[in-house]
């Protein structure tokens, strides 16, 4: 779940763009024709007065993939200074990303594995506080 800067008016979309290192800044990943394939599956959860509340699937795992393909589309997690402007309304100490559910074959056993982990609490205090401004 991330929530992000902006206000995304589909309901669901897939971002399928390839992700490489980035030309400009090799710290960072970019959208690059050059890049590996990268899908991304976005649905809008919640909208919010400037932010949208957002569950992201990923089929392929680049370094990255779902903070560069949301900033790339115009909506960065926020939170996110380098993906970002770095425009941080609520103070946050990190991005509002989170892992509610990894799921995948055990290496070794074959077998489908399952975490699911709450929102963390600030997660939920800021979901709260626009919430209110509804």
């Amino acid at each position: 779940m991330a929530l992000v800067r902006g206000v995304i008016k589909e309901n669901e979309a897939t971002i399928n763009m390839p992700i490489g290192r980035s030309s400009k800044d090799r710290i960072k990943m970019a959208v690059t024709k050059t890049g590996k394939e990268a899908i991304t599956h976005v649905k809008v959860l919640k909208r919010f007065e400037g932010y949208t509340l957002v569950q992201v699937i990923i089929e392929t795992g680049r370094t990255h993939q779902i903070r560069v393909h949301l900033a790339e589309i115009g909506y960065p997690i926020v939170g996110d200074f380098v993906y970002s402007n770095g425009k941080n309304p609520f103070g946050v100490e990190g991005q509002m990303l989170h892992a509610k559910k990894l799921e995948f074959k055990h290496p070794k056993t074959g077998q489908n594995v399952n975490f699911e982990a709450p929102l963390p609490r600030y997660f939920m205090d800021i979901l709260e506080q626009l919430e209110r401004k509804i």
